[in-house]
């Protein structure tokens, strides 16, 4: 088997076997086949494409390239869920408690920030002692004694999609759908779930911006899913605003706990409910998602949740008495409020530009190698939709310096507009997709 009768079998439309797709991620992986043959071959499949069958079958080999994780020893039926990235987005730390009160078994790997979205890993670390870093058996352990644990993705984990993911950053081939969809769910696969939720976002703050791309990839995810044997169910959800009043590490833990407290952002909220139902309904624990809903606003309003948060925290070294006392937490000393430019509506707050501004804080990274400071972030005392006086506070920006809350003040102000008239607010949950 020739590497270049493989790129012209797919430069010519031609649709790859899994002996092919196993031959090129193996090689590739092992350093036998060179990048540039790998680059040929991307932009192949960039202009043409994938079927469901193929994707399937590259994501189940780049799932294989690397170590796998065995969850068979944790009783139950093991969910996970992924989110493609957003601002504010902190809906890990709520729903996996609620779902992990309400039965489910979850042994979550997550990732770190990039750019303009927030990573679970960097929220969880902001709390004091907690740790990421646990070895496989410890965090097995964790999982069957509280249901729930949440760690860094450790090992040799997916080595081709790492590979081919930094290939494609610098050869203009990120944006193609089978890839993406191969790359998320590869490391979901890996990861060992025997059912994945997945939480499509779609706006000016996530990576897919309208409707129609966000509702491809969800398809093409559900489908690798059922081709590899996994329950999968994706909901596509807006994420064109901010999630949340709170931007930034220490201050997204402290919004979850509000929540899991009974109180919090309404939308969060709501969004969360959803979510956890999705996760106790494909975890087998309610026989209908009506029930499954039914659960988990009583796990909620009971505070079981939000136990299960301190018990995880706890599990993992961390200081839950800052989940209790939320004002434990210390945020970057230096604060600038934002204030409204004239009276009306906040008629757009693009949610890119916040978590951007939240970067310029040091609440985020630039790059995978950046420093990110855990108790830096923007408090919105307004978000779309609110109405404001001019000179109204609207936002409380955190850093540690002067000069970065001038930086994230001007960005943050780009994000904005302001009208005479409220715009329309859209719903949060837009479609429900599985096979």
């Amino acid at each position: 088997m020739r590497m270049y009768d493989i790129i012209h079998k797919k430069r010519e439309g031609g649709e790859l076997t899994q002996e092919e797709l196993a031959f090129f991620v193996q090689g590739y992986t092992a350093g036998e086949i060179p990048d540039y043959q790998a680059s040929a071959l991307m932009m192949a499949v960039f202009f043409r494409g994938m079927t469901q069958r193929e994707t399937a079958a590259l994501t189940l080999e780049m799932a294989r390239s690397g170590d796998t994780v065995d969850l068979s020893s944790i009783p139950g039926i093991k969910v996970d869920k992924h989110s493609t990235g957003g601002v504010g987005d902190k809906t890990s730390l709520i729903l996996g408690p609620i779902a992990a009160a309400c039965g489910a078994k979850i042994a979550k790997m997550s990732g770190r920030g990039l750019g303009h979205t927030g990573g679970t890993v960097d929220k969880l670390e902001s709390i004091p002692g907690l740790r990421t870093d646990i070895p496989r058996d410890e965090f097995f352990e964790i999982v069957k004694r509280t249901g729930l644990s949440i760690i860094g993705q450790s090992g040799n984990l997916c080595p081709a999609d790492k590979k081919l993911y930094a290939l494609r950053d610098v050869t203009a081939t990120v944006e193609s759908l089978p890839l993406i969809a191969s790359s998320i769910m590869s490391k979901k696969i890996a990861a060992g779930a025997d059912a994945i939720l997945l939480d499509v976002k779609v706006g000016s703050g996530a990576f897919m911006k309208t409707l129609e791309d966000s509702r491809a990839l969800a398809q093409e995810m559900v489908g690798i899913g059922a081709g590899v044997g996994r329950k999968t169910v994706a909901l596509i959800t807006d994420m064109d605003m901010p999630l949340g009043r709170n931007i930034g590490n220490a201050l997204e833990v402290m919004e979850a706990c509000k929540v899991l407290q009974g109180g919090g952002d309404k939308r969060l909220r709501s969004l969360c409910m959803e979510l956890a139902a999705n996760m106790i309904y494909l975890a087998e624990q309610a026989p209908t998602m009506e029930k499954a809903r039914e659960k988990a606003a009583q796990a909620l309003t009971s505070g079981t949740a939000f136990e299960k948060l301190c018990q995880m925290v706890q599990a993992q070294g961390g200081d839950a008495s800052y989940l209790r006392e939320q004002e434990k937490f210390r945020l970057s000393p230096v604060c600038r409020e934002v204030r409204m430019p004239e009276s009306g509506f906040l008629t757009r707050l693009n949610a890119e530009e916040c978590g951007l501004a939240a970067v310029e804080l040091g609440a985020g990274r630039e790059t995978k190698e950046s420093a990110i400071d855990p108790d830096a972030g923007i408090v919105l005392m307004k978000n779309k939709g609110d109405y404001a006086e001019a000179g109204e506070c609207i936002a409380r920006l955190y850093a540690d310096n002067e000069e970065k809350c001038a930086r994230g003040a001007e960005r943050f102000l780009n994000a904005l507009s302001v009208g005479p008239e409220k715009p329309e607010i859209g719903p949060l949950l837009l479609e429900r997709i599985e096979e």
